[in-house]
Formats: C-alpha cells, structure tokens, sequence
C-alpha cells in the first residue's frame, strides 16, 4: 500500500488531485476478488471462442459497467469482437528423418512437437531436404543475413532460438529482441519460401522448460482468418537432445554448426537430411472479444488523446492432464491477475474527484496466448488513432510474494516512459531497475508489443527480487521455482497463501504511472535510435 502522505507529488510528475484517496482503493480485495473468479474451473481456462471465454469478456463488461465506465467498443458496445480460427493438429506418434542412409524416428512430446502452420484440414511436408539457417534472422541494420541468398522454397529449415548475443553492439547484446522470438523465425522461414520450419529448444534460450512447449503447442491453437500473408505447412520445435541424435546420424556436430552460425559470414548447411510429415488438422470457426471501458477525459483540447490500461483475459483452456489428473489450465496468475490488476485502476480512477485530462481506456484483451491475437486485432482497428495513443500500460502476471523495494522494468531504455515510472516508484520508496532476464523478450512476449508495433510506447513492470524481509536471492529463487512449477499448467490456480501486498504496490504504481502520463502537456516518446521510434510522428505543436 502506499503509505499516506505519500503521494505528494515533485513538479516531475503531475496527478489529479485526490490521486492519493484514490489509491488506497486498490487493496487485496479489489485483486482477490477478480482473480478468485476468473481462474475458477468453471471458466475452463478461458480458452478462446469457448464458454469460458464468454464468461470471462461478460464478466469484464459486467464489472467495467458496475464500476460507472463508459462502453468503449465499437458501436457504443463493451466488446469488440473479432473472428478466429481454432486448429486442433494430430501429430503421428513417431516423425521420420532420412539421415547417413537411415531412418531416425523422433517421437512425439518426447523429442517434438508439430503444428499446422496452414488453416486447412491437412499440412504436410514431402521429402523435403534440411537446411541449417542458423538463427534465422535477416537484419541489414546490423549487417546480419543468415539467408545468403539461399534457394529454401520447399525445404525445411532447422534453427536456433534466441538471437545473436555475445556482443553488446550487435542485435541487443544480452537483451533479446524480436529477432530472438519463435514468431519471427516462422514468419522468416515463411517469407522464404520454405514448408517448414524447426526451432531447437533449449531452456536458456527459450527461457522455459520444454513442458511449456508441449503445453502450449499442442490442443486447439487459435488464429486470426488467414489472408495473403506467407505460410509454412509445419512450425515445429525439437529438443536439444533430440537434435543433436538426428544430427549425429547425418555426421554432423550440434555444437560445431553453432559455432558457426556466431559468424555475419554464416551461410546455410544443407544437412543432407530428408523428411515428409502429414499432420491431420480439426478446423472451427468462433470468435472472441476485446473488452473496452472508457473514461473520457477532462480537457477539450487532450479528451481525444488516450492512455491505455490493458491485460490479456485468455488462458489455454483444457489440455493434457498432469499428475494429479487435472485438465484445466486456470491461468491464475497469467493472467487473470492483471485483469484484476486493470480493473482496480479502473476503479480507482473513477474513485477521482476530478478526471485526468486525456482519456483512460481500458482493455482487455483476447488470445494474449495465441499470438498476442487480441491486442494485434485492437492495433489494427483501434478505437483511437494510434497517434493519439499515448501510452499502453499493461499487466501480465501479477506478484504474488509480497513488497519489493525493487520495480523491474521490462523494456527499460526504450521511452521516456522510463523518468515516469522511475518518480513514481520512488513515491514508493522503490527503485526501478532492469529485467533481471532480458535475454528472455519479455518485451516481444506481452500485449504492450502489439501497441509498439503501431508507435504507442509501453510500459511493462514487475515487482523486482528484492523482497522486503528476505533474504538476497530468496526473490529470483520464488519466481525461478514458481515458473518451472506452474507456468502454462494446471497447477497456476488461486491460492489463500498468495501475499498480495506486492500487487497491491505495483497496481497503485501503474494507476500514479498512467494518471501522469494522462495529465502531462506532452506524450511519451520513444528514446533516439529505438526500434520503434520512426513509427511515432510527434503531435503537432506538442511533442517536439
């Protein structure tokens, strides 16, 4: 909680007044309460285009309009609703190389794991030669082409995960960007030319074990409506050890073909292997929502300018069982946790005597899990105009440990968003620092990506490591245990044991965050030399 008196804001950070009553609505009821509902069984893991889906946007809408927002939607309406397309793939049980003048079968969640890339009720792959691509990124401001012109229509292209990160002046150093994300490397096989395309997994590079992987690739896996964009026939991830077995057979050293692919100079190895695969695929035809709750703002000349609130309302819905022989994948903490944690800012803001100037909008979204589906739906038809967008704030996964004295900000460095929080947090008496794993593109990984991609900067913050009353690395090791425990399984439900005294702190702290960016006279930007910097026009007048 926020201690009192202490929302005495410096000149730095400007907030409407009441902001410090307002705050003190946000407590451990306000979070409990949304998350306790939204990860019950009977929402079924609020898999997209599915009763719990319906549940959980009627829920949203329900709360937006008990809590006095306006409809934010199209049409005057709480939801903006959008088409999608579920395919559940059956993968054989073993898939079949031709390497050194034998087969080598992998078998199925052991070694891979296959999905359609095509929406039809078959993909397949034909005797078609592998090729080594290293990590498959083709990126000229860097000086970095891993395609060399190579001739890859119909094959299948073997790949790293991660990007280039041994040197801090190429690609981001340590820090992943989105060249490093298993979306990019499908979408580069695919503008390429090839059927299909595999990403070796490993756990330090994808950032999780390979039980996310069987988890999250297998089931019904949603889509947007195809259109004329480029496809595989197959994305498919394979172990490392189920990689180097296959290679071995074709004479052929993981570690070597690693070693060069650390080069500007790489060029693609065809790995004298041969494949075919048929994947049988069950098609539906449904649709979800965005839910949208507006408070409109205070000043003519700022109201039709907006800062966004947003978290993702979508889970995996039920799957394989664990051990315990439980199927539903409740998404406790990702991410009815940040659906609660927006819907109390939503609250709090209403609690304000006066409005902020600009717009709040509040949005939650769809198929966060899927491909950030939702959010890229809401980016493509915005109900601002993306320059009018001042900021997204998003939340995903909330803290469930207890207080920090640490704010971790993922993406730090990329906006002036940075200087907003950073005063914010020390209200707290809190510092911000760096995501303690930004080798893993947490950036790249939530809703706030979506805004990027349009020029809306974004802000995306956890509750640090640092843990008041604990003891140096207890924090990194809860979260560490917690991830390998519970992430994308059964096992993420509400628990009474949850110290929500954290996400108390960290939701006061993006509702102080988003009513200064709403009352500033000018909008965030994007820091010189960002990726996404070129894609925000300044304000006329404003923002120069």
């Amino acid at each position: 909680m926020v201690a009192a008196g202490a929302l005495a804001a410096p000149p730095a950070l400007t907030l409407p007044a009441g902001a410090e009553q307002a705050a003190k609505v946000i407590d451990r009821a306000s979070l409990a309460g949304p998350v306790r509902f939204l990860a019950d069984d009977l929402l079924e893991g609020r898999a997209p285009s599915h009763r719990g889906d319906a549940l959980a946007c009627l829920y949203v809408a329900s709360e937006m309009e008990s809590l006095g927002l306006q409809p934010g939607g199209p049409d005057g309406g709480w939801e903006q609703r959008f088409a999608l397309v579920g395919i559940t793939t059956k993968a054989p049980e073993t898939w079949t190389f031709r390497a050194g003048g034998h087969d080598v079968a992998l078998r199925f969640w052991e070694d891979f794991i296959a999905a359609s890339g095509v929406q039809a009720p078959a993909a397949a792959i034909a005797d078609a030669p592998l090729v080594f691509v290293g990590y498959g990124i083709q990126a000229p401001e860097y000086g970095w082409d891993d395609f060399k012109g190579a001739d890859l229509k119909g094959k299948v292209l073997l790949m790293l995960n991660n990007d280039p990160d041994w040197d801090p002046a190429l690609f981001g150093g340590a820090r992943r960007l989105y060249y490093g994300r298993w979306s990019y490397k499908y979408e580069s096989a695919a503008r390429a030319g090839a059927v299909g395309a595999i990403i070796i997994h490993t756990t330090p590079s994808a950032g999780y074990g390979w039980q996310v992987v069987q988890n999250s690739w297998t089931g019904e896996q949603f889509e947007l409506p195809a259109g004329p964009e480029p496809r595989l026939q197959v994305r498919a991830w394979t172990t490392e050890g189920a990689t180097r077995r296959l290679l071995a057979a074709a004479g052929l050293d993981l570690d070597r073909l690693v070693a060069q692919a650390r080069s500007r100079d790489f060029k693609p190895v065809d790995l004298g292997i041969r494949t075919s695969l048929a994947l049988a695929n069950t098609l539906t035809h449904g649709e979800t929502a965005n839910v949208l709750g507006l408070i409109p703002g205070s000043d003519p000349a700022l109201r039709d300018e907006v800062v966004v609130f947003s978290a993702h309302h979508d889970h995996l819905g039920i799957g394989k069982p664990d051990a315990s022989g439980d199927t539903i994948y409740n998404g406790a903490v990702d991410n009815a946790s940040g659906v609660a944690q927006v819907l109390a800012i939503a609250k709090a803001a209403m609690a304000l005597p006066e409005r902020p100037r600009r717009s709040l909008l509040f949005a939650i979204v769809s198929c966060e899990e899927s491909g950030l589906l939702g959010s890229a739906y809401y980016a493509a038809h915005p109900t601002f105009p993306p320059d009018k967008i001042a900021a997204d704030i998003n939340f995903d996964a909330g803290n469930i440990f207890g207080r920090t004295h640490d704010v971790a900000l993922v993406g730090k460095g990329k906006s002036t968003l940075d200087a907003v929080v950073e005063v914010a947090a020390a209200l707290q008496g809190r510092v911000v620092v760096d995501e303690r794993f930004p080798d893993r593109g947490a950036y790249y990984r939530s809703d706030q990506f979506s805004f990027a991609k349009i020029g809306v900067p974004g802000l995306y913050f956890k509750g640090g490591l640092d843990y008041v009353g604990r003891e140096p690395g207890w924090g990194e090791a809860a979260n560490e245990a917690w991830l390998k425990a519970h992430y994308h399984q059964p096992s993420d439900e509400f628990s009474e044991s949850w110290n929500f005294d954290g996400m108390v702190e960290d939701t006061q702290l993006g509702f102080l965050a988003g009513l200064a960016v709403a009352q500033a006279d000018a909008m965030p930007a994007w820091l010189p030399g960002d990726e996404f910097a070129k894609l925000r026009a300044p304000a006329p007048g404003r923002n120069k």
